[in-house]
């Protein structure tokens, strides 16, 4: 099977990458390289069964040869608007990524008659009203706020897909990612869990927007990855659910990261919240994974961590 993957230098698109390769299968990777690093596939350059092509998805896609399945990670994927790699310091991009970038995937797919997955996100719920969040929870989504730019993209994105598997007949597929960490983020992307490593790591204070009571639940990659696999090798096409549903609030995360890296200012700071439509709670219901796909994440958050810190380490 022969498979593009856009956003395939991403975080979470290298680690695919990775996974597909050990199955056997022949990956053609493209990336426009704004957000992607090129790092995390350089362990690839020699792999007679990887090709890299750097495009911006946005642009009409043309490949060559058979293609057997689509998968688009290709996005803009941090909230943080002072970091230049935050989708609010990256709005076009990011809007263009989700509408136009998804619209040229699946022409690919349609016109090779080749299976299509979707990685959406847990920002369609918005802040949610639900708790957890379930795949047929609507959201609470502001159209018009900093956050809509990713947020209305990947709503679009899913309408988009399932538009394709309806009118085209296309075997499509959705994965709603909730927040992932591991090896190969970027320390820099102003995520919450490499933003607080990066200080932690320099002995400095962790700083939290707010007071510190919001909650997420944190994904090991490589429990993310397994679900998406078999997910893509599943019949099912609604969207699913994909996260660990292992609640911590903010303030507990930080003074866990702050044990684990024995920080030496061991404080925590609190500041003036940075965005009004940031999400209070984040949880996913991940009843719909274990039935349809035998799914459920493995690494408990401390484990996560401390992988995570080995790779910040070098």
């Amino acid at each position: 099977m022969r498979i593009l993957l856009t956003g395939a230098a991403g975080f979470l698109g290298s680690h695919l990458t990775d996974r597909l390769l050990r199955e056997g299968y022949t990956v053609i990777g493209m990336d426009n390289f704004i957000t992607g690093n090129q790092g995390n596939l350089a362990h690839l350059e020699k792999n007679p069964n990887f090709n890299l092509i750097c495009h911006d998805v946005s642009n009409f896609i043309s490949v060559n040869g058979q293609i057997d399945y689509v998968v688009h990670f290709a996005s803009p994927a941090s909230p943080n608007p002072a970091s230049p790699l935050g989708y609010p310091n990256l709005p076009i991009q990011t809007l263009k990524a989700g509408a136009l970038g998804t619209h040229n995937a699946l022409g690919v797919a349609r016109a090779y008659q080749a299976k299509f997955l979707l990685a959406s996100t847990s920002e369609i719920y918005g802040d949610p009203l639900e708790h957890p969040q379930k795949e047929t929870y609507r959201g609470n989504v502001d159209p018009v706020g900093t956050r809509s730019v990713y947020d209305e993209a990947k709503r679009f994105a899913e309408a988009l897909t399932m538009a394709y598997h309806r009118f085209h007949k296309i075997d499509t597929h959705i994965v709603r990612i909730f927040n992932t960490y591991g090896p190969r983020m970027r320390i820099d992307d102003g995520r919450v869990i490499p933003n607080f490593l990066l200080q932690a790591l320099r002995g400095e204070p962790i700083t939290i927007f707010g007071d510190g009571s919001q909650t997420r639940s944190f994904c090991y990659v490589d429990d993310l990855i397994e679900g998406i696999y078999l997910l893509m090798l599943s019949d099912y096409h609604a969207p699913v659910n994909i996260g660990n549903p292992a609640e911590i609030s903010i303030c507990e995360l930080a003074n866990q990261i702050n044990q684990l890296t024995e920080n030496k200012a061991g404080t925590v700071t609190l500041i003036e919240k940075r965005l009004s439509t940031d999400p209070q709670r984040r949880k996913p219901d991940i009843s719909l994974a274990k039935s349809v796909l035998g799914w459920e994440p493995k690494t408990s958050l401390e484990n996560g961590l401390l992988e995570t810190i080995r790779y910040f380490q070098g």
